[in-house]
């Protein structure tokens, strides 16, 4: 569970369910300041005079407010859009990728008018019927560590259980899911866990559980009759990356029960960067040993118009074949959804 330094509400925010009881749940902890705004720069609240130390803070600070409607960003391969319940993280993984856009705001902030929120994802399930519409509800966030005093997860997945045509899924690296595990969810959502190699946690994941606490808490979501899958990202090609990500994917196999009700997803992204995440990362992990050589790796376009780069396309085709294989003889009622 994430304890934060201070909590910064917005007005009006204690307002809502969410925000009282977030309110409720921290008044008297001497450990952490709250903050009600006056006005509307967060900034202002959070110390630092340096990135680094901005950025140290920020994660240590949780943001309390409301969502005004806008368009809900696409979420490709992943799903159809995003839900935007949160953002940020308590993880300080040193290449994660939301460094490109949210380097200025490293707080985890959560929008406490949720039924808004799935008012208006209602509207574009009803405007694709009678196809299912996927919402993805981690795609800039891990929502996992706030959910203790939120419950914000817990009412996502009832609302879907409740859909005929809308769907839900999240991704975490957090192990505080016991709340999540009696839940009437329908096998409307589907719940994954990001994984890497021990190499990758123990170097670059800082401030996150270890591997074997993750799969302990995927083996409960699957007793619990969840849709389950891994992600596996970022993947990193160094010397020997095969044996390592073997010895990743028979660890998972060993991990879940030999029958499950729905398929094992798998989602494969390997690593790339954009010039201003390496820039910011460079910044706050002066000491990281992240490989970045933009003169190893290939310049593309995102779907969000930055440019990032990748891997070349032979190292990723030798990607694609070695997971393929790997997951298909190693699990046996399995789903790639995609390898990237």
């Amino acid at each position: 569970m994430f304890i934060p330094r201070r909590i910064i509400f917005e007005k009006n925010s204690i307002d809502y369910e969410i925000g009282y009881n977030i309110y409720n749940f921290f008044k008297g902890k001497k450990e952490v300041e709250i903050i009600e705004m006056k006005g509307n720069r967060i900034k202002e609240h959070i110390p630092g005079d340096n990135l680094r130390d901005y950025y140290k803070e920020g994660k240590n600070t949780l943001v309390v407010g409301i969502k005004k409607k806008l368009d809900f960003q696409s979420c490709k391969p992943s799903a159809n859009y995003q839900l935007p319940l949160l953002s940020g993280c308590a993880g300080q993984c040193q290449y994660c990728y939301l460094n490109t856009n949210l380097s200025e705001r490293p707080y985890i902030k959560v929008n406490v008018n949720i039924d808004d929120i799935f008012m208006w994802a209602n509207d574009y399930i009803e405007e694709r019927k009678p196809e299912k519409t996927i919402f993805e509800g981690s795609a800039t966030s891990d929502p996992v560590p706030v959910e203790p005093y939120t419950n914000i997860l817990k009412s996502a997945i009832e609302f879907f259980s409740k859909s005929e045509s809308g769907r839900f899924r999240f991704v975490t690296k957090f192990t505080d899911i016991d709340t999540l595990l009696d839940i009437e969810h329908n096998g409307h959502t589907e719940v994954r866990f990001s994984l890497n190699t021990e190499k990758v946690i123990n170097e670059y994941e800082k401030r996150t559980p270890s591997l074997d606490k993750r799969l302990e808490a995927s083996r409960k979501i699957i007793e619990s009759g969840y849709p389950m899958g891994f992600l596996i990202a970022p993947v990193f090609l160094y010397d020997n990356w095969q044996k390592d990500y073997k010895e990743l994917l028979f660890k998972i196999k060993e991990s879940i029960p030999e029958k499950t009700a729905y398929p094992i997803t798998f989602e494969i992204i390997s690593h790339r960067y954009t010039a201003k995440a390496k820039s910011t990362i460079s910044e706050i992990f002066p000491e990281n040993t992240l490989s970045m050589n933009d003169e190893e790796r290939v310049c593309r376009f995102g779907q969000f118009g930055y440019k990032k780069f990748m891997y070349k396309n032979d190292e990723i085709y030798e990607m694609k074949e070695f997971f393929t294989n790997e997951i298909r003889s190693t699990f046996a009622d399995n789903v790639i959804k995609y390898i990237i």
